[in-house]
């Protein structure tokens, strides 16, 4: 049975991880037979956004007892993570991914990953195990490995988003909805 840590980024579309996108690759998983963990920094978000209003709100949250919305309490610190107990990573998308596990949603190409993420996918890629990621997380694997290893990434057809993976040296392939782009020799998708 493979152990698959899912990454997350807080709980909500606008500041984590996009529910909807979690739980369809927690079901996923699981109906793969794979040991699921759910995992997060625990540190403050960087924005709290009102869903209903679509503004931010002057509140402060963290991003892993967020994210324990969605894993229903079963979750571990990111700082905690052993990439050597587990056989893949997969990180949903929502924008928390682009302001929580990175500051590209603030900076752009010259984003930064949280530390944590990027030392646990830095050693997933150089132990070869699986890298998922889906709709704006991509952008955390075109930093992390874009100027070194030029991996294949999609951001579907967002041509702004696009440029910017490209920018940071990853290859930008568009995708329709319903498609995957899969860069099979550094093993992500």
């Amino acid at each position: 049975m493979a152990k698959v840590g899912v990454i997350l980024s807080g709980c909500g579309v606008f500041d984590g991880s996009e529910i909807h996108e979690a739980v369809c690759a927690l079901l996923a998983l699981d109906q793969a037979g794979a040991e699921v963990v759910c995992m997060a920094p625990n540190k403050p978000a960087a924005e709290v956004i009102d869903h209903l209003a679509k503004k931010p709100v002057s509140e402060k949250r963290n991003v892993l007892v967020e994210s324990a919305r969605i894993a229903r309490g079963a979750i571990v610190d990111l700082a905690t993570v052993k990439v050597t107990d587990f056989d893949a990573f997969v990180l949903p998308g929502g924008f928390g991914a682009a302001k929580n596990l990175s500051d590209f949603a603030f900076v752009g190409e010259n984003c930064k990953v949280d530390e944590d993420v990027a030392r646990v996918l830095r050693a997933a890629q150089s132990a070869g195990k699986p890298i998922g990621l889906a709709c704006i997380a991509p952008v955390i694997a075109a930093q992390l490995f874009g100027k070194e290893l030029k991996p294949i990434l999609t951001i579907g057809h967002d041509p702004s988003t696009a440029a910017k993976i490209n920018a940071m040296g990853a290859k930008h392939q568009a995708t329709d909805v319903e498609e995957i782009a899969v860069d099979e020799k550094h093993r992500i998708v």
